[in-house]
């Protein structure tokens, strides 16, 4: 297996200090391994007094009140397995680093140290994914479908499919996705990206706007992803979700694992510790 693999090579490499190894469970197919892994923004702070151009300027030639680089350690450290067939829900608090540990394991953000080994290609869906606006729903579900690798005629097969899945008001497949609202967007978003067979599909806030009939058919549809394919992440606010979905559930707090195991277990004592 590809993953357990490059674990075992890394394991073999030398180490610049001692961290906890992952270790695979020799029983089971892991299909995301996370081993030490460190993100770190780099931004850069406001320079002080605002002023006009012209005075912003005359700052920058003189040396003053320049803008400071700082480095933000979203995530600090984070090691797990996850194996074929999981379905992981991911919480904390905001700012703890849920969505950075989404787009590490996507590929989207290089690792300041450590790594994150994967078995298949990652997709990210998160309340924000890419469609165009301006191109009518059903223009998109077209686009989305091809972007995803999907051939014109598996496109044209999932057509109908994916329109009832999002369950948008009548006509407004034809109409652009500028006039949705956040719900039916989400809805479509999610709609397009289960319409294929995912390695590991990762999930970000993007049933927090479904009503309850929806994420009774988005649990349905991970279940299914999780017989048919990989595994399966899920970031949500909303508790309740990541109960029903889940099977194992990973509590973030400032960028570091503070709980990782049964959905129950983790949930009370986020729950208890947070008040949410």
């Amino acid at each position: 297996m590809a993953v357990a693999k490059a674990v075992k090579e890394k394991e073999q490499a030398p180490v610049a200090a001692a961290q906890p190894a992952v270790v695979i469970d020799p029983a089971r197919e892991p299909i995301v391994v996370v081993d030490g892994l460190h993100i770190i923004y780099r931004v850069y702070s406001g320079g002080g007094n605002k002023g006009t151009a012209a005075t912003a300027l005359l700052r920058i030639i003189k040396r003053e009140n320049r803008p400071q680089m700082k480095e933000v350690h979203a995530v600090k450290g984070v090691s797990f397995v996850a194996y074929r067939g999981d379905a992981i829900g991911v919480v904390g608090t905001n700012g703890s680093g849920k969505s950075t540990l989404l787009k590490a394991i996507a590929g989207l953000l290089p690792p300041a140290r450590g790594g994150v080994f994967t078995d298949g290609q990652p997709s990210l869906l998160g309340v924000n994914a890419a469609l165009m606006k301006d191109l009518t729903g059903s223009r998109n579900i077209t686009l989305g479908c091809l972007a995803m690798g999907m051939s014109q005629e598996e496109t044209r097969a999932k057509y109908d499919e994916v329109v009832k899945f999002a369950d948008l008001k009548p006509g407004f497949i034809d109409y652009p996705m500028s006039t949705y609202s956040s719900g039916m967007g989400a809805r479509l978003r999610f709609a397009i990206a289960a319409a294929r067979t995912h390695d590991v599909m990762l999930i970000d806030e993007a049933l927090a706007t479904g009503d309850a009939k929806f994420k009774r058919r988005s649990k349905a549809k991970i279940d299914e992803l999780r017989k048919d394919a990989g595994a399966v992440f899920l970031v949500a606010h909303n508790l309740d979700v990541i109960e029903e979905t889940c099977n194992r559930v990973i509590w973030l707090d400032d960028g570091r694992i503070k709980m990782d195991g049964d959905p129950q277990q983790v949930l009370r004592a986020y729950t208890d510790a947070t008040g949410k």
